[in-house]
């Protein structure tokens, strides 16, 4: 495909790419009104969050399978329909459980959205060259992610309301729709159909136990607990059935033949430390401007630019040098350096921190989200032949959404805990009981009086620069996995060339 073709087909794909981040980050800043709206606390808060991300975990790779069965064009217009489905009837939503509910819809339609546009940026784009248009696929992430704030404050500051965050990303998935119907043409390879059902149910059980009981514990029951004991046992038992099951299915939804491959191992892991850092991020910042530093949703999302900035020009750059030199590792490696350092430094946060200091530490988890979310994609999709490219591009997607889904899960547990802790504590100092403080939902800072505002302000300051400090290990994970990855020349074909009969290079049959 030409430079003008590959552009043409990657405009339908930025755009739907650009609906579904834009519908996920337009909610961040105004889930504080929206519970405030439809009743909820800081349990509801993440849930609405891990909802749309375990919908994502779970489907990711049934999505991946499914693009190398059936049209991939097809399929990415159906997770668009899906996607817009769950986001109108969200606006609609009177209960934090039917929100839930309706986020679960939308992680179903963005699950497909982020995998399918991996998969078919790799069957038109050749590894080496993928950088280069990785570019474009980062720019959009930054717009979509530094756009989809600004928006929903604004909306949840107007007279219109914050039902209509959900509502204003339809158009732009109506336009995505008639573009990629009009630029996307990619062969269709038929294949016999079998996709697993089983593998899917039970990871998705895993996982939601997990979430259930770290969102649970410390609250309703004790850590050490009879009902952590049960549900630890059962996450894992479900967890060893899904790796029978795995092993035994035809075409498994993570085929675990391909962690054989010490490069898909090292990414996949490093992916999975990589989604708790980077939606740590996203998420509770978000929090932070607007319960910490009392700033209203629309300046929350202008505060959070130099977060994005980095992510824009991290994944810009490297995409294009990486398409010259064809080097990736050390973009990896720094990538990693640069992720511990950010979560690291936002551990220091407080409520009274100088605003240039929040600036520089976001700057720098960006840079590294950057560097590395496109690349660890990268590393694999130049390890596979082109059969396995929708299984393994989604792979990386999969880990990325589990940890994120497991890893806000739990650092809001940890959220709630510290705040409650620290409100406590405040109110004792200035002999207030802790029950007027503290009634579980999230608070309006605004219209608290000054002494306990300052309580509530200070608790969440210090409590999600707490959340950051758990979250740095993860980060450093990631780090050290992709320091022994190995780096291999990147290919110079696309998958569809791979895949053209009689035509594989004695490099793609190694």
């Amino acid at each position: 495909m030409s430079h003008r073709q590959i552009m043409e087909a990657l405009s339908g794909l930025l755009l739907g790419l650009f609906v579904a981040i834009l519908s996920s980050t337009i909610v961040s800043n105004a889930l504080p009104r929206i519970l405030g709206d439809i009743g909820g606390g800081q349990s509801a808060y993440t849930w609405v969050v891990t909802a749309s991300l375990l919908a994502v975990t779970a489907t990711t790779p049934i999505w991946g399978k499914l693009s190398d069965l059936f049209s991939k064009k097809l399929l990415i217009q159906l997770a668009l329909v899906i996607y817009v489905a769950g986001s109108v009837v969200a606006g609609f939503s009177t209960s934090p459980g039917m929100l839930i509910g309706c986020r679960l819809i939308q992680g179903v339609g963005a699950g497909g959205l982020s995998a399918l546009t991996q998969v078919i940026m790799a069957a038109m784009i050749s590894p080496r060259e993928r950088g280069r248009y990785s570019g474009y696929l980062g720019a959009t992430f930054a717009v979509a992610t530094v756009g989809g704030p600004l928006v929903g404050g604004v909306i949840v500051d107007s007279a219109l309301g914050w039902r209509w965050c959900f509502y204003v990303g339809v158009p732009f998935a109506v336009i995505a729709l008639i573009v990629l119907q009009k630029t996307l043409h990619l062969p269709v390879v038929k294949r016999k159909v079998t996709i697993d059902w089983a593998g899917a149910f039970f990871i998705t059980a895993a996982v939601s136990l997990v979430m259930i009981w770290v969102s649970l514990a410390g609250q309703n029951y004790a850590w050490l607990s009879w009902q952590s004991y049960v549900m630890v046992a059962g996450a894992v038992l479900l967890g060893a059935v899904f790796l029978f099951v795995e092993s035994r299915a035809p075409q498994p939804i993570v085929p675990l033949r391909l962690f054989r491959n010490k490069t898909i191992t090292l990414t996949s892991l490093a992916s999975l430390f990589v989604g708790v850092a980077m939606f740590a991020g996203t998420v509770f910042l978000s929090q932070y401007f607007q319960l910490a530093r009392g700033r209203t949703p629309t300046m929350s999302g202008i505060m959070t630019i130099p977060m994005i900035a980095g992510l824009f020009a991290a994944s810009t750059v490297t995409g294009q040098i990486i398409t010259r030199t064809g080097r990736w590792k050390a973009f990896l490696v720094a990538g990693g350096l640069l992720l511990t350092a950010g979560s690291a430094t936002l551990g220091l946060l407080r409520y009274d921190t100088p605003y240039w200091q929040v600036a520089v530490y976001m700057a720098l988890l960006g840079l590294g989200v950057g560097m590395m979310m496109q690349n660890l994609v990268l590393a694999v999709q130049n390890q596979v032949s082109a059969a396995d490219l929708g299984a393994a591009s989604s792979l990386v997607t999969f880990f990325r959404s589990l940890g994120g889904a497991v890893g806000v899960t739990a650092l809001g547990a940890v959220l709630g805990n510290r705040v409650t802790h620290f409100v406590s504590d405040g109110l004792s100092a200035l002999h207030v009981k802790a029950s007027a403080g503290d009634s579980g939902g999230i608070p309006d800072v605004a219209t608290l009086p000054a002494p306990v505002r300052g309580v509530v302000e200070s608790a969440y300051g210090h409590g999600i620069g707490d959340v950051f400090l758990y979250a740095a290990p993860f980060a450093l994970l990631s780090f050290l996995l992709v320091v022994f990855v190995k780096e291999v020349a990147l290919r110079t074909r696309s998958g569809l060339q791979q895949s053209a009969p009689g035509t594989a290079t004695a490099e793609e049959k190694e």
